[in-house]
């Protein structure tokens, strides 16, 4: 432990050292280390060309610059002029195209020309820089990319150190519990257990090397595609540099051109995919708790949703659930026949999720340890003895799940808990954690799909493999059903197999602030199906901070209540009958605004576009907007600013460019502006954008408790043309990659005296409900006459008194005067 710590201080410290482009060599008299030569990129002697890549050499180094996409360019070193192999656990293998691309050489550069990019190599000293075709320079290195080699592994530190220009703000990294702009911070990615973080504090959970340089109003991205501990200081020592480094590995990026924040963000989804679809189920409100048991408490807290007619979709058992904790078993004391409880709560429109983690308990009557030892599933040390530590269990073993075989017999273990009926699986403790000595030792091997490595390669994706290995085993088992699948550990690309949550928070209002930003970070890090632990895991909240909570939650994409059992009660109704209301309130929202989520699932899994976005990326141009927190959009038609202060009566909202429609009352603002609006308890300011079509579900107690007969489409009124969107399709099959879906693209034409809707559909879904209820909002007139692909349409009147029309769900185009 002591020379491990040691070893650990000594990276840091030489890290650190690391940072200023003018120190050669690094001494650490103190830890007594050798001094460690730092090498720097000379001047290029030479260059050629294989396919998209062109090599070039200052005739020992080697620099790879590979034209992936118009857009996307990657970067390669090899200190002694031998790659490492191609290999990733975030990029999709997939075949990448240009349009075309140009190689010029001067007396001064290099010179690669895309359609969109020049990347430059300067002859003299090596610096790499890329700007728009029209010669803005929007990425530029500071110094030579450079190396030190280790006298404690076989490989290198790498490192890249850009220019931070001065207007220059950087978002992104994940989970990073601190304000968006990162611009003065240094951070460091190593997937971490941590308990009760606090604002900053770093590293946390999950490790995101991409990030993303907004300058003079245009966007980049840059990720960083390493899998060991990494680090990257934006301006923060010197405000003209900005670096990132890794502890081993390969020094590889990828350049993402934008010029918007949008853009750079779905590219870097062409790069590690999107989110898969969810089960329809799994995107309504769910509830947890360290722990419910025994089965009679499951069963009571169902039938209390029931009974107060508060919607609710799933039911999680942590780990108590088990037998001893041992996974993929059952305590057979508190769950006697868990078949029969996991049916009956299906009959109540209850999902029931589990936990599962990664230690497996050292016993040998214990069959998922017997074969996972027989068949060395385990993981070993670097002297051949099996890793082993303490968690849950006691003393456990852990599965290498970065082995293909491991995965597959990982995924095959839940057979028997999806024979019981079992809906989710939720993946805890994947740091890896474990008590004492905060996760595996740095000599641990893995496998590593055959690109053998130390933990110290293999630790930030321990999680993501691991959760990769339940998904695709869960596909196997629920065949033409879709998985749900949670995660609190997760690498780029992890969106490709689970959903996230920012793990052990705090009961708090500063909790609650960090959780907007860390989901509003997630979401544009491409991890956008995430969500925080609502009211707070450990800590005890009130009823107000509870319920403001709960509001946030509604327009969180993972919606669920999670808390230790040491805490007070978190279920809705748990703090009287005041909150309970307004809970109750803010739940049936997110139910009716299902179909308008569902929607912008699937334009984050077809397009890449992020679910939550910040002000920042809405209007980038304008530089005080890059500094805005608290208002996001949930989509692209509504935006949302959360309460988050006890007591507060009123709050000033930026609404950006565009009019918008206040939720609760319809008053229209004007946008470009900040406006004061009161916050009373039972209200959240919420904005719909003049222009959208929002679709709208009756409120449901579970997702497919009613069949609807007719969508209700309420049309915001708004001058001139805006567009929108919404997606149908089975809600639990994989039918949607066959074309089984219905893609809608809604046109509204507003004049002073009428409104044209066109409606094009795109898709082989036919959806179960054969009408669409369309109801008008703001309109300037008094409309009194409809007309439905020529036909004329009667006017209804609901029982509020308000005026819709009833058309058929194909409708091609109406007009309403």
């Amino acid at each position: 432990m002591t020379e491990t710590k040691k070893e650990g201080i000594a990276s840091e410290m030489i890290a650190e050292e690391s940072l200023d482009g003018n120190i050669q060599h690094v001494n650490n008299p103190v830890l007594d280390l050798p001094t460690i030569e730092k090498k720097y990129l000379r001047a290029v002697a030479a260059y050629h060309k294989e396919g998209n890549s062109y090599i070039l050499t200052d005739g020992k180094a080697r620099v790879e610059i590979k034209v992936l996409t118009d857009d996307i360019i990657r970067v390669r070193l090899a200190p002694q002029g031998a790659f490492l192999e191609d290999f990733s656990y975030a990029v999709v293998a997939q075949e990448h195209s240009a349009h075309g691309h140009n190689f010029m050489e001067d007396d001064t550069y290099y010179s690669i020309y895309t359609a969109t990019v020049i990347c430059r190599v300067s002859k003299k000293d090596f610096l790499v820089s890329f700007s728009d075709v029209e010669g803005k320079l929007m990425n530029s290195d500071y110094a030579p990319m450079h190396w030190e080699e280790s006298p404690d592994f076989g490989g290198y530190y790498v490192y890249c150190t850009k220019k931070a220009f001065n207007d220059e703000v950087f978002f992104g990294c994940g989970d990073k519990a601190s304000n968006l702009n990162l611009r003065g911070r240094r951070i460091r990615n190593w997937n971490s257990d941590t308990y009760s973080f606090g604002f900053n504090q770093d590293p946390l959970y999950k490790t995101i090397p991409f990030y993303i340089g907004v300058t003079s109003g245009d966007s980049y991205g840059i990720f960083f595609d390493n899998t060991f501990k990494t680090h990257f200081d934006f301006a923060a020592e010197h405000n003209d540099q900005t670096s990132f480094w890794s502890e081993g590995g390969e020094l590889q990026y990828y350049y993402i051109h934008g010029p918007k924040m949008m853009d750079v963000v779905m590219r870097y989804h062409q790069l590690t995919g999107t989110h898969f679809m969810p089960p329809m189920w799994a995107i309504g409100y769910h509830q947890c708790r360290w722990s419910y048991y025994p089965e009679k408490k499951v069963l009571d807290v169902a039938a209390e949703f029931r009974k107060r007619e508060i919607p609710c979709d799933a039911l999680y058992l942590d780990i108590d659930y088990m037998d001893g904790y041992r996974c993929f078993t059952w305590n057979k004391k508190y769950f006697p026949d868990p078949k029969q409880m996991i049916k009956d709560l299906s009959a109540n429109g209850f999902k029931t999720v589990v936990m599962i983690d990664p230690g497996i308990k050292v016993d040998e009557d214990y069959w998922v340890f017997k074969e996972g030892h027989d068949n060395k599933y385990f993981c070993r040390r670097g002297d051949d003895y099996f890793m082993e530590g303490f968690v849950w269990p006691g003393r456990c073993q852990f599965p290498d799940y970065t082995d293909p075989e491991v995965r597959q017999w990982w995924g095959t273990l839940y057979k028997g808990l999806v024979e019981d009926g079992v809906a989710g699986f939720w993946n805890d403790m994947n740091e890896p954690a474990v008590f004492g000595r905060g996760t595996f030792p740095d000599d641990v091997r893995h496998d590593y799909d055959g690109q053998r490595g130390s933990h110290r390669k293999a630790h930030n994706i321990y999680g993501m493999q691991m959760v990769r290995a339940t998904y695709e085993g869960l596909q196997k088992l629920y065949k033409n059903k879709r998985p749900f699948t949670i995660t609190r550990a997760a690498y780029s690309g992890t969106q490709r197999y689970a959903s996230v949550w920012t793990g052990d928070n705090i009961a708090t209002w500063e909790h609650l602030r960090i959780g907007i930003l860390q989901l509003q970070r997630l979401s544009i890090s491409g991890l956008s199906f995430c969500g925080t632990d609502i009211g707070g895991f450990t800590g005890n909240p009130d009823g107000e901070l509870y319920t403001r909570w709960m509001q946030f939650g509604v327009f969180s994409p993972f919606m669920r209540v999670h808390s230790a059992g040491d805490t007070v009660d978190r279920e809705p109704w748990s703090f009287g009958p005041q909150w309970e209301a307004i809970c109750k309130k803010f739940i049936e929202l997110r139910y009716k605004l299902l179909p308008y989520i569902y929607s912008v699932f699937w334009q984050q899994h077809k397009y890449g576009v992020p679910i939550l976005r910040p002000v920042s990326m809405l209007e980038q141009d304008v530089y005080k907007n890059l500094l805005r927190e608290e208002e996001f959009a949930f989509g692209d038609k509504i935006l949302v600013s959360p309460v988050l202060n006890p007591g507060q009566e009123y709050k000033v909202v930026y609404l950006p460019r565009g009019n918008w429609y206040y939720y609760f009352n319809n008053n229209l603002y004007e946008g470009g502006q900040e406006i004061r609006i009161s916050t009373p308890l039972d209200e959240m300011p919420i904005f719909v954008s003049a222009g959208a079509i929002i679709p709208e579900y009756p409120v449901m107690q579970y997702t497919d408790e009613k069949k609807i007969e007719t969508l209700k489409l309420i049309t915001y009124y708004s001058d001139g043309e805006h567009k929108s969107y919404g997606y149908a399709d089975h809600g639990d099959t994989f039918a949607y990659e066959q074309d089984i879906y219905l893609e809608k693209r809604f046109k509204q034409i507003g004049t002073a005296n009428s409104v044209t809707l066109v409606q094009q559909r795109d898709g082989l879904y036919t959806e179960r409900y054969d009408t669409y209820s369309i109801y008008f909002v703001g309109l300037p007139f008094d409309w009194t006459k409809a007309m439905v692909d020529g036909v004329t349409v009667p006017i209804s009147t609901d029982d509020t008194g308000q005026p819709y029309i009833t058309v058929d769900n194909d409708f091609k185009k109406l007009i309403i005067e």
